[in-house]
């Protein structure tokens, strides 16, 4: 143990590991000894990356796709069928636009909540980890809002996700900021991150939500490996509680995608337009996709009391129980690695005919 290093105790420098109020912990005990952490922090030191560098602005940011309004939860309404084609052309835009709004304010979010992380999180293995996730996180920001200054459309944050991070960063307990950003709002950004990127036709789109998924698979392993060997050491009241949390955040986040502000800008009845999308088979099919990663997240770090798993059951998630975490991580990480791969391909293709 590291501790037996010190010349003099530690309780001679008159300064206890918190300041009590949760802002700051700090550890005497620079011992590192789990292993997954430590692979992680690795892996996050190794994959640093610049986004200037890695991801070719020059392409189109947007282009038309009506394949895709399948997907839009208003297709297929009396609404949609008296819109003029450059009408639906512009509420593709703006929902567009409206989903990397909140995806760059999500991303803002979790660099607070990574940094909080460093602060509070007592283990010195889990402060080297969220350290490198803290620069993931400003680089996450700094993709996306590359990206609505090339469309010149952005959203404010919605409800939804403006009351979650509220409830995350307000609670000084370290380990509902795992909870709330690593496995709740980390594991649905994945998600939705996963649809847009196996289902858009525009390729910066696809490469840099790629990119972000890389990194945003390391964090919710990172809340994981974390949250897997705490909880086992809290009393049934305390999971309790951090069930309850959970299940509240699932029902926030199932109506987080809704996209009222889009309906307000053009005008539509934004009640009417909840209410069709509450009722559309794509956006139930959707919002079930959503909790992919989220229901074995929670089943792998222990919150699985019959509570949770009737929360999911009724919310029609259940069947995501049994998902391999470890192999959607892997998926995501080659995939990322193919499309670098190219890219740097292509790169060496042009200076070898440049020099040709």
């Amino acid at each position: 143990m590291f501790e037996e290093h010190y010349a003099l105790p530690i309780d001679k420098t008159q300064w206890d590991t918190a300041d009590k109020s949760g802002s700051a912990v700090f550890t005497w005990s620079y011992d590192t000894e789990r292993e997954r952490l430590l692979r992680l922090y690795s892996q996050g030191k190794r994959r640093q990356w610049d986004a200037q560098i890695r991801i070719d602005w020059s392409l189109p940011a947007y282009a038309s796709s009506p394949e895709v309004d399948s997907a839009i939860g208003l297709a297929g309404s009396q609404l949609w069928s008296k819109l003029s084609e450059d009408e639906r052309e512009q509420v593709r835009l703006h929902l567009l636009a409206w989903q990397f709004s909140q995806f760059l304010h999500g991303e803002q979010g979790a660099l607070i909540c990574a940094s909080k992380i460093v602060q509070t999180v007592p283990e010195i293995d889990a402060k080297f980890y969220a350290a490198t996730q803290v620069m993931d996180e400003a680089r996450h920001v700094e993709v996306y809002s590359t990206y609505l200054d090339t469309l010149a459309i952005a959203y404010p944050i919605n409800a939804s996700l403006k009351s979650l991070l509220n409830d995350v960063l307000s609670d000084t307990r370290w380990d509902i900021t795992f909870l709330g950003m690593q496995v709740l709002i980390e594991g649905l950004a994945l998600a939705a991150f996963g649809l847009v990127r196996n289902n858009t036709s525009i390729e910066l789109v696809r490469n840099l939500t790629a990119y972000v998924m890389q990194d945003e698979a390391r964090h919710v392993a990172f809340g994981r490996v974390a949250l897997r060997d705490y909880y086992p050491q809290l009393t049934e009241h305390e999971r309790a509680e951090r069930e309850e949390f959970c299940a509240e955040a699932c029902l926030v986040m199932r109506d987080r995608f809704l996209a009222q502000d889009v309906w307000e800008r053009f005008g539509f009845d934004v009640q009417a337009c909840t209410e069709h999308l509450n009722n559309s088979e794509s956006q139930q099919l959707f919002r079930g996709l959503l909790f992919q990663r989220i229901v074995p997240t929670i089943r792998d770090i222990g919150l699985w009391s019959p509570k949770m798993r009737d929360t999911f059951a009724s919310m029609g998630v259940m069947g995501f129980a049994d998902t391999d975490l470890d192999a959607i991580e892997a998926e995501d990480d080659a995939i990322a690695e193919g499309i670098d791969g190219l890219r740097k391909a292509q790169v060496n293709d042009t200076i070898q005919a440049g020099a040709d």
